[in-house]
């Protein structure tokens, strides 16, 4: 058997074509979608209800600004959920209120749709920097840039900022109150998630079809579990459990010929249950010395607005788009330009294909959605009950449906969204859906040629950083291995920097691959440290003596390939 590393040939610069089909393909639903789902029915329902009583369902709009922060957060351990479910809510918060006093200040809409394509900038940018999402900056977007054109005044703004922040308490205690019934479930779930990709990536050996893009989920998913697992507590049973079961899928990654991939999956489907945490074989003591939990808990992480930086191409597309989008629907004469506005917004992702790929299922989503308004409109219209529980139960739709396609939750999203209109008082039904259907298309457009127009040539240089960053990691992962007695903690800490690096080297890979006037990419040098990054990765799990034998997996040695 050759050990010589065969040499990629160079990859050709990539011809830009433009997917259509492809984007509208449904996929699997979520483990857990559900759970938004129902918290999105349980936080709107009895504001709304509340507010239909009291005859003053024209406040609607401020209570679902506090409601709709219950979407947020559910793959969050219960610790991290309570935080970032609190930032979200200020955020939103904060967006509410800067929106009305511009709205109380002046009513010149060229004004108001500047305000609010700086603010969904802004939102953008702070959404992916804390990696918040979904549905990320979206939701704090139409919140902010509807209010925008809301009537307003002064004295108006304490008692809505009130309602929205009753609303948001109420939203924070739907979101938390899984935790009391099964409070490791999200920690159990990013660990059987990532059983399940070790998994996938074990059954191609390796080498098999497919097996790239399957070591690229498997390390996501192994690097999202290990996020997952809470940094507090870490000397407790549970805790220990999973983090030697993320060991397992580790392990597989590694080393894929050497892994059992049912023995895995079976792992998986024990943790998605409400059973104890399946035992791997080992004992505690066995792992205990290499997890090294304590010493990463102290390790510094980098800082959110540390990222800030590279989003700016992005921040200033969103920007640019917003405005345009806006302005674009104010000169056809649309009333309400805050649609054709967050329509844009909506687009924004990685790169520019991505956004390509958003803005073809936001726009057969919306036009779809047109149509089921005009559907639904004569029931919703019989009653104010009528009126309350149609969009509830498009909510539940909305948040059911958006894990398979974007395209097919924005089915029930914009009847949602054209109902809330009617909160406050009834509309010709034409109107509407004629203003919907053009913004969304304005908004598209528009928004798009923005993407294309700022560049984001330095994703191209990034590639370089993540490189340097991989070879570093393997360097001191190389210089452990190299010394006779590598204290295992040391080796562990390396071994772990060195799977995060080749993380973070894939996903800026594949975000500059769906860039535009972009020069070639590194592709050769890429393949060639990936695969020197990989083998060392497996010399580590070799050394450290967590590899599972080949005889008790039913292969033989001749099969193990790193």
């Amino acid at each position: 058997m050759s050990s010589a590393t065969p040499t990629p040939t160079p990859t050709p610069r990539p011809v830009r074509r433009l997917p259509l089909i492809d984007v509208l393909r449904l996929g699997r639903p979520s483990d857990i979608w559900f759970k938004p789902a129902l918290s999105s029915v349980v936080s709107v329902a009895p504001p709304n209800l509340a507010l239909l009583a009291l005859g003053r369902l024209d406040l609607a709009m401020y209570t679902m600004a506090g409601s709709l922060c219950a979407l947020y957060a559910h793959n969050r351990p219960y610790a991290a959920r309570a935080r970032v479910l609190a930032w979200v809510a200020l955020g939103m918060l904060g967006g509410l209120a800067l929106s009305l006093v511009a709205a109380s200040l002046t009513r010149d809409t060229v004004v108001l749709v500047a305000v609010g394509a700086l603010m969904a900038a802004a939102q953008k940018a702070l959404c992916d920097a804390t990696r918040v999402g979904p549905p990320a900056n979206v939701v704090l977007t139409f919140i902010s840039s509807a209010s925008l054109f809301a009537p307003q005044t002064l004295g108006q703004i304490p008692g809505h900022l009130a309602l929205a922040t009753a609303a948001a308490a109420w939203a924070w205690l739907v979101g938390m109150a899984p935790g009391l019934l099964r409070p490791h479930g999200p920690e159990r779930r990013a660990t059987a998630q990532a059983l399940n990709a070790a998994a996938a990536y074990a059954a191609t050996d390796g080498t098999g079809d497919g097996h790239a893009r399957a070591r690229a989920a498997a390390a996501a998913a192994v690097q999202a579990a290990w996020q997952a697992l809470p940094s507090t507590g870490s000397r407790s049973r549970s805790r220990r459990a999973l983090a030697r079961l993320v060991i397992r899928a580790e392990v597989a990654l590694a080393a894929p010929a050497d892994a059992d991939p049912q023995r895995l999956r079976t792992w998986a489907r024990e943790l998605c249950g409400s059973g104890p945490i399946p035992h791997t074989g080992e004992t505690a003591a066995a792992t205990e010395e290499i997890l090294g939990l304590d010493a990463e808990a102290d390790a510094p992480h980098r800082s959110w607005w540390s990222r800030l930086g590279p989003l700016t191409p992005i921040a200033v597309r969103t920007a640019l788009g917003c405005a345009l989008a806006g302005y674009a629907s104010l000169a056809l004469g649309i009333g309400r330009p805050y649609w054709a506005l967050v329509t844009a917004a909506s687009l924004y992702q990685a790169n520019v294909t991505l956004t390509w790929s958003r803005g073809v299922q936001r726009v057969v989503g919306n036009l779809i959605g047109v149509l089921v308004f005009a559907a639904i409109t004569p029931l919703a219209h019989t009653s104010g009950v009528a009126l309350v529980l149609a969009c509830v139960a498009l909510n539940f739709g909305a948040e059911a449906l958006m894990g398979r396609n974007y395209w097919l939750g924005s089915i029930c999203v914009t009847p949602m969204a054209l109902l809330v209109t009617e909160f406050a008082g009834r509309h010709p039904a034409g109107e509407l859906m004629t203003e919907r259907a053009v913004d969304t298309v304005v908004g598209a457009l528009v928004g798009f040629l923005a993407a294309v127009a700022v560049t984001n040539r330095r994703a191209g240089d990034r590639i370089g950083h993540a490189l340097a960053a991989v070879d570093r990691t393997r360097e001191r992962a190389a210089r452990l291995l190299a010394e006779p007695r590598p204290e295992p903690a040391a080796l562990e800490s390396a071994r772990r920097s060195l799977a995060a690096a080749l993380v973070d080297l894939r996903a800026t890979v594949d975000a500059a691959s769906g860039e535009w006037w972009q020069r070639a990419l590194p592709q050769e040098r890429v393949v060639l440290t990936e695969q020197s990054a990989h083998r060392t990765l497996a010399a580590t799990v070799r050394r450290l003596g967590l590899h599972t034998p080949a005889a008790s997996t039913g292969r033989t040695t001749e099969d193990a390939r790193p």
